[in-house]
């Protein structure tokens, strides 16, 4: 992994772009551009280039990268250390970056057991929109009191200020992973996950698609071992390929041309008349829907279950990617735009075009 500091050319770009009142595309791998709302900004600031660890004590269970790092390097360096991330993130392609990961909040299929990016987020330092390098939180694991301003970076879409570094705590590799499947309609297998979790079994990765229930046991080989023994199913071979295209999103489900949907959803909720359409994870809290449904009916729908929706991947649509915001939410937001970047500078327009 290389290491370069570029924290004062950035810093410079911000501020030519303050004295100049000119918006800044903020861009690293670009693996994930396809999220968010499209913006038409020529001033690109590039954090590719700015790359390294900053700190990593493999016994603290921490690590401090620049944000330009590709998640690909940082990944290999916590293999070398038997170590993780815990919420398994998504990369969309080799060039993906920490910043990016960070920025746009994705978790992959262990979240709903180990947590969400924002949760494993220490610290981060960063420049805000006054063109200021300004450092929250910390290298260790402790309580915060009042605003917890690195967290708020996470999903922000580069929207309240430039990372320069993330801290985040880690998780040692499960010692045995073996994934099972059933083969059950939505209904059963939605049941069978709410199960799992109740009785504290070793699962750590549900998804159900097509008829089919895959779960993945993660723990020492024995408690794997006398799981698989209660729950049973049919071994899948080449798991890690199963997991990696769920996580990334090259299975087929994805592929189609049609649009696709993520549906925020209550675990508890038992099945609904969309389910032969979806692909669902996270013990049926994440629901993927390929349709060129109206955006309108899909959020209703959403919405009447207690969820929401987001335009995760547009083929034939112009539609919103993100389900509109309340009144004061969206109050709340500008405000916290404004606190930390006066100007709106940052990558305008990429989440709400209010913001």
């Amino acid at each position: 992994m290389k290491e370069n500091d570029l924290s004062q050319a950035i810093q410079s770009h911000i501020k030519s772009a303050l004295n100049n009142k000119t918006p800044l595309a903020i861009e690293g791998g670009n693996s994930k551009s396809f999220l968010g709302r499209k913006i038409n900004i020529a001033n690109k600031l590039d954090l590719s280039g700015h790359q390294g660890v900053v700190a990593y004590e493999p016994t603290e269970l921490a690590i401090t990268v620049r944000s330009g790092s590709k998640l690909k390097d940082v990944e290999e360096l916590l293999l070398k250390n038997n170590q993780q991330f815990a919420f398994e993130p998504p990369a969309f392609g080799e060039n993906a970056t920490i910043g990016g990961m960070v920025a746009a909040g994705l978790s992959g299929p262990r979240r709903p057991y180990a947590g969400s990016v924002r949760d494993a987020v220490l610290g981060v330092k960063i420049i805000n929109g006054k063109g200021e390098i300004l450092e929250y939180g910390g290298r260790v694991m402790k309580n915060v009191a009042g605003y917890d301003v690195s967290r708020l970076m996470v999903g922000a879409m580069g929207t309240l200020g430039v990372l320069l570094e993330v801290s985040f705590k880690l998780q040692p590799k499960p010692q045995y992973s073996l994934t099972l499947s059933h083969t059950v309609s939505a209904e059963t297998a939605l049941k069978k996950m709410l199960g799992w979790r109740r009785k504290n079994t070793p699962v750590d990765a549900t998804t159900w698609f097509d008829g089919n229930l895959y779960f993945r046991l993660s723990s020492s080989e024995q408690v794997v071992a006398n799981a698989q023994k209660i729950l049973g199913g049919e071994v899948i071979n080449h798991a890690d390929n199963f997991w990696s295209e769920i996580k990334n999103q090259q299975h087929h489900f994805f592929t189609q041309e049609k649009n696709i949907w993520r549906l925020s959803l209550p675990a508890t909720l038992a099945s609904t008349d969309k389910t032969a359409k979806e692909l669902i994870e996270w013990d049926g809290q994440q629901r993927w829907l390929a349709d060129d449904i109206p955006a309108s009916e899909i959020r209703q729908y959403a919405e009447d279950l207690s969820g929401h929706a987001t335009l995760f991947r547009a083929e034939r649509s112009q539609n919103e990617p993100f389900h509109p915001l309340p009144g004061m939410l969206l109050k709340l937001h500008q405000q916290l735009k404004a606190a930390l970047d006066p100007e709106s500078i940052f990558n305008p327009g990429r989440m709400y075009k209010e913001l």
